[in-house]
């Protein structure tokens, strides 16, 4: 992928990111904590896919945005593991928000991973920043 498409690459992601996570914020509001968590999911989601973007990668599924993170960025020592964390968290959240009906989640579940998602989202906006992706 050459550095233009890339950084195109990169801006659609964060754009849909913050897509995600606006409908994250009306879900919530409405009481709908099963759709926020999911929308949640997926902004982070997305900004990983930026984060990946920026090396070139393109993964096919969202195991492969877990596995191509977390060998590209954790095991690089470019982030840490506990980010790998929140989006396994995340992850799990989305999966079990969209299948499993019986599966309860409370408030404090979004808040929490609102706010871990939240900090995790500006490690990734820092070091796109610091290559050259988006602008301060």
């Amino acid at each position: 992928m050459i550095e233009e498409n890339k950084t195109r690459h990169v801006r659609s992601e964060i754009n849909v990111a913050q897509d995600a996570l606006e409908e994250s914020a009306i879900l919530f509001e409405k009481g709908l904590i099963r759709g926020a968590i999911s929308r949640l999911y997926y902004f982070l989601f997305h900004m990983i896919r930026a984060l990946l973007a920026s090396k070139g990668l393109e993964p096919k599924s969202h195991d492969g945005v877990e596995r191509l993170f977390s060998l590209h960025f954790v095991k690089e020592g470019i982030f840490d593991p506990s980010d790998a964390k929140v989006l396994a968290v995340l992850m799990k959240y989305r999966s079990n928000a969209d299948y499993k009906p019986e599966y309860v989640f409370t408030n404090e579940d979004y808040i929490e991973y609102k706010e871990k998602a939240g900090l995790f989202s500006e490690k990734i906006k820092t070091f796109l920043k610091e290559k050259g992706y988006l602008e301060d």
